[in-house]
């Protein structure tokens, strides 16, 4: 007890007497400006660490939201596009589907790539591809040369998102990993509603061809800003550890599930053509699960999707991305379709529904640090349930403040805490040679729940008649917000069964990813 007590006095001891021998041989005054130097450096240094992470984490948000506007833009700018380029009905949906096809199946290839070839090597490529694209898209004079390079903005987007999600788990440790993950299911919850202001406001104003030019300054900011502050890759690309059989599995199997439900309203969800590829697709993913779990550096660890964690938040990523694109599709029809609102007017609309998904997501960086996911994803879905019901009630006579904007913030603001949440739920625990490989599982689940939740939604709006517009447009677009409510609600269900506990959840989050064991 008394040599305990005394060791604290005799090592202060010492540092005096080392402090008063290195400062003998120096002024007071320089003493002095030392001593303060000494003092205010560390905060200097934190400071400094803060303003570069903040910079950080804004260039790879641009970058994500970049992506995200040029989905959800060219979807307003289509019928302009459509005259300009002169495609049939059945044709222009290819604008959209050329991008998907290729930017979903390449995300969990990018995302592996990310981590053996490196994550800032990984983002600047990607902006490169898609800045080069945007270039092409632009100045496409037939379909065929607008749907060639809005499948190279798929690619480019396939290798940017995932590796800016890597680096944000690689960057980010504990809460502010949590606070930058609210941040990026931000922008992935507001984005759609963004993107349909930027491409109502741009259309209006000019053309559909600015919705890509306008990407060209931004890529430019981006790339100057990039070099300065995402960390350099430590390593030289490690391409022997691809593993390119399963890379070319994984790909065509998403490929051919994107494609079968892209095509699924025109071909019928009950065609041979739909329910074959499905059916194909499926099979392709089990084949591509076996061949993992028998290869020496997979390209995902499935193994990892038997944390409830993470395979019953990639569930609930599918649910949240479908319903949020739903949400947007199924609003911009009625707004369009039954009241007669131009693109720009409609943009201006869902201004509303951007900033309750973001006040959402800015909730759910705060809540999730504190009680886990479980609870406040239940919590989510149930108030999504509750804006989609109050959205069932649009009428052919109806108004926007009193049919669209309750349900739109109700439904919004809940989403918003949804889709910020799964991320955490997927990404954490994650070790950083495995960030991209989970970041591109993340990306992957989202980008597939939003086709996917396109085309069911659609499908349900179109209803017997096959038409969005017309008497019974309102009646179909009630149904499929009826759908979506059952489909959140049964989220919720999900979420509080399958889910950890926060008791087991929130260590996890607060731990360091180095010191968490190889799954």
């Amino acid at each position: 007890m008394t040599a305990h007590s005394h060791t604290p006095t005799s090592l202060l001891k010492r540092i005096r007497a080392i402090h008063q021998g290195a400062t003998t041989t120096t002024t007071t005054t320089e003493s002095t400006t030392a001593t303060h130097s000494h003092e205010h450096r560390p905060n200097e240094a934190t400071a400094t660490v803060g303003r570069n992470r903040a910079v950080l984490l804004g260039v790879l948000l641009v970058a994500q939201l970049m992506v995200i506007l040029d989905i959800t833009a060219v979807n307003i700018a289509l019928p302009s596009l459509a005259r300009d380029l002169q495609l049939s009905g059945s044709t222009v949906s290819w604008t959209i589907t050329s991008y998907s096809l290729v930017f979903g199946s390449l995300l969990l290839f990018g995302g592996r790539l990310a981590d053996l070839v490196g994550r800032r090597r990984m983002f600047l490529t990607g902006l490169g591809v898609f800045t080069v694209s945007s270039v092409a898209s632009a100045l496409a004079g037939t379909a065929a040369a607008l749907f060639a390079a809005r499948a190279g903005q798929g690619l480019g987007a396939a290798m940017l998102s995932p590796a800016a999600l890597s680096i944000i788990t690689t960057a980010f440790q504990g809460k502010q990993r949590a606070k930058a993950l609210a941040a990026w299911g931000a922008v992935g919850g507001a984005g759609a509603a963004i993107g349909v202001l930027v491409g109502g406001v741009l259309t209006e104003v000019g053309d559909w061809r600015l919705i890509f030019y306008v990407n060209i300054p931004v890529a430019i900011g981006l790339a100057v800003a990039a070099l300065k502050v995402i960390p350099r890759d430590d390593t030289k690309p490690r391409w022997r550890g691809l593993d390119v059989p399963g890379a070319l599995i994984v790909t065509a199997s998403i490929a051919t599930l994107v494609y079968a439900i892209t095509q699924a309203d025109q071909a019928g969800w009950d065609s041979t053509q739909t329910t074959g590829l499905a059916t194909l697709g499926l099979v392709g993913l089990g084949v591509f699960g076996a061949w993992e779990r028998h290869t020496e550096k997979p390209l995902l660890r499935v193994e990892r999707i038997a944390d409830r964690a993470v395979g019953g938040g990639l569930f609930l990523m599918l649910v949240a991305a479908g319903s949020i694109f739903g949400l947007f599709l199924l609003s911009s029809l009625y707004l369009q379709n039954v009241l007669g609102m131009n693109p720009l007017m409609t943009g201006l609309a869902f201004i509303p529904l951007a900033l309750a998904a973001g006040a959402g997501a800015h909730a759910a960086g705060h809540v999730v640090g504190r009680h886990g996911v479980r609870m406040p994803l239940v919590s989510a879905f149930l108030i999504a349930a509750a804006g989609m019901a109050l959205l069932a009630h649009v009428t052919e006579n109806g108004t926007y403040v009193r049919n669209i904007l309750p349900g739109m913030l109700v439904a919004g603001f809940g989403l918003g805490i949804a889709v910020v949440s799964v991320s955490i739920s997927v990404m954490t625990g994650t070790r950083e040679d495995e960030s991209g490989m989970i970041s591109g599982l993340n990306s992957t689940g989202h980008e597939i729940g939003g086709t996917i939740g396109i085309a069911v939604f659609s499908t349900i709006a179109a209803g017997a008649t096959g038409a969005f517009g017309g008497a019974h447009a309102a009646s179909g677009i009630s149904h499929a917000f009826i759908a979506a409510g059952a489909l959140t609600a049964l989220a919720s269900l999900v979420a509080f069964l399958v889910l950890p506990h926060a008791r087991d959840f929130v260590p996890k989050l607060r731990l360091n990813p180095q010191t968490m064991p190889i799954h």
